[in-house]
């Protein structure tokens, strides 16, 4: 509840400049890099999909597969932080041009795996070609959005999530049922269907992204002007951090325990996301049904991430939201591993992928209130790629305990466990995030506290 004795910081002279400014910016920005991240999505998971075949053909064990699946992010944990320091350096426009380029040709090399090795080799250098660029599509925003609104902003860049999963099960199950092309077979021609499209983004990209508020031609000086003005609010109001060395971050234990907090959702996400193909073909249906089951899920996410980010920002309320949510996913995601019968199974999953996709928007909101600058860019690497750390545990863990049970449903509940991590960190980040800072003024400690 917001202390009404406190002016709340960055408050707006006018609700319609406001209303108007921000959504002229997300109108502008927010669609093209979710683009983008739609298709990092599906480069990263599509291979759920190869799975069904490729396994088969190139000689890969479940435990195999869930290692070479998560394997993807030890490459994006071990580059994230250089690479979103690299951003710093070079902008936004020329590095993320080069993350899709790489990535892209990349994901169409896996055509060409041969064996358990190459598999886990590819797998890596995916990762590591794609690492920065969430977390430097998050550290872009903070140069443009007041605290305020990035919860909903988020919200809306992480719809590309579920909107990956909706385009690519459809995709992947028809191009399965086909006899490939070129020489290829299904699965082969899948992975270079996929890859393709970040190689071709790379032109637009470097057209049509602007490197900051000061370079975006289509903003008048008074919007820009105003995005300045917030955003010192915002740093004033908060004693936002810029740290004179950035990699001070690193050895902050609010970034430490923000990644605890978000580690079992990509844990969570990528565990189940990776082996939902198996999940529905374990049903019984062909291959096209199973990528046009596997959709089901991502139309839950969609609206959760329409829904619960949106009612955060308005109640001005974080922490409760994650706790209800993160209990709710833990439940329903135990209730999936208990039932049998194929259409509760794939209502408890949806009804699952509805709380995980949602509440990171939440989540991610939270560094903004106490980072600035490059220490930013820092911290948000720092917490991504410890946190995704978990999208490597998650698909493994659950492969390694499906070759010793031989059923899904143990790990189903293995990733449930995992989310009450996410509640208990909650109350740990909340105490520390209302700390107020050293040196901190009277208005500071009363808004943190609020």
């Amino acid at each position: 509840m917001t202390n009404p004795q406190v002016q709340q910081p960055g408050r707006s002279e006018s609700g319609a400049e406001e209303k108007h400014i921000v959504g002229h910016i997300a109108r502008r920005l927010v669609p093209f890099l979710a683009l983008i991240y739609v298709v990092a999505y599906i480069d990263r998971t599509v291979v759920g999909f190869a799975k069904l075949h490729m396994n088969a053909a190139v000689g890969l064990s479940d435990a195999a597969y869930g290692l070479g699946a998560g394997l993807f992010f030890v490459g994006y944990f071990l580059c994230e932080v250089p690479s979103n320091l690299a951003l710093a350096r070079f902008g936004a426009r020329v590095w993320f041009a080069r993350i899709l380029f790489t990535w892209g040709a990349i994901t169409m090399a896996m055509a060409f795996v041969s064996g358990p090795k190459s598999f886990y080799l590819l797998r890596f250098l995916l990762g590591a070609a794609e690492a920065g660029l969430y977390p430097g599509i998050l550290f872009f925003l903070t140069q443009w959005f007041p605290l305020r609104h990035r919860a909903r902003v988020i919200g809306l860049l992480v719809l590309a999530q579920p909107i990956a999963g909706i385009v690519t099960g459809p995709i992947a199950g028809a191009l399965l049922e086909t006899h490939g092309f070129l020489g290829l077979s299904n699965w082969q021609a899948l992975f270079v269907v996929s890859g393709l499209p970040a190689v071709l983004l790379c032109l637009p990209t470097l057209r049509l992204l602007p490197e900051s508020p000061a370079h975006a031609r289509w903003l008048k000086p008074e919007a820009r002007r105003w995005i300045e003005r917030e955003l010192t609010s915002d740093r004033r109001s908060y004693a936002l951090d810029a740290h004179r060395n950035p990699f001070s971050a690193l050895k902050d234990r609010r970034v430490l325990l923000l990644a605890l907090l978000f580690l079992p959702f990509p844990l969570c996400i990528y565990g189940l996301s990776l082996w939902l193909p198996t999940i529905i073909k374990a049903f019984g249906v062909s291959d096209s049904t199973a990528g046009l089951l596997s959709a089901v899920p991502y139309l839950f996410a969609v609206a959760g991430l329409l829904i619960v980010p949106r009612h955060s920002d308005k109640h001005r309320e974080r922490y409760g939201h994650i706790v209800v949510v993160s209990v709710l996913a833990a439940l329903t995601m135990a209730a999936s591993a208990w039932v049998h019968a194929p259409v509760l199974q794939l209502l408890f999953i949806s009804l699952t992928a509805f709380s995980l996709y949602s509440i990171q928007a939440v989540v991610w909101a939270l560094p903004g209130e106490f980072l600035t600058g490059t220490s930013a860019a820092v911290g948000i690497a720092t917490i991504n790629s410890l946190a995704n750390l978990g999208g490597y545990l998650g698909p493994y863990g659950i492969g390694l305990i499906k070759d010793a049970t031989g059923s899904l449903a143990a790990g189903l509940y293995f990733l449930a466990a995992t989310l009450v991590v996410a509640v208990l960190a909650t109350f740990a980040v909340r105490a520390a995030l209302r700390a107020p800072a050293p040196g901190a003024s009277a208005d500071v400690k009363l808004a943190r506290e609020s």
